[in-house]
């Protein structure tokens, strides 16, 4: 299975008043994750909306937390997916922390997308390149 793995450092900003990250700020690292998988087959998300009026949104979204992030950690998101349906596809990313001796395994995420037409938010099916494009991240 293919996956992608990407690196981001933790700012203060991504941090609550104890100096751990805020846990809605996982669901932000991830979505910059997915978006940067798909770049690197390619393809960005605004083509798919640019050149067929598709967008995708998050149908629903897991999160485990296991252990904390902190301030100037650097986390490592890796993304694989793992179905792919007609109009929607679902991800399991995983969170850990680069560095370290133990490679702490901070979080995962699964997370299942929709495929919709962003005129009026009904489900669409992926157009057969993207499709492609998807499945290649699978296989």
């Amino acid at each position: 299975m293919v996956q992608h793995n990407i690196d981001f450092r933790i700012y203060y900003e991504d941090t609550d008043a104890g100096g751990v990250v805020y846990h809605a700020r996982y669901l932000g690292l991830a979505e910059r994750a997915r978006t940067e998988a798909i770049r690197a087959q390619g393809r960005s998300a605004s083509d798919l909306l640019a050149d067929y009026g598709l967008a995708f949104v998050v149908r629903q979204a897991i999160i485990d937390y296991r252990a904390p992030l902190r301030l100037d950690d650097i986390v490592r998101v890796t993304t694989r997916l793992t179905e792919l349906g007609a109009a929607s596809c679902r991800l399991w990313q995983e969170f850990h922390k680069v560095g370290d001796a133990a490679g702490t395994g901070c979080g995962t995420l699964d997370v299942r997308l929709a495929c919709v037409r962003a005129t009026d938010g009904r489900a669409a099916r992926f157009p057969p390149p993207w499709r492609d494009l998807l499945r290649a991240l699978i296989a």
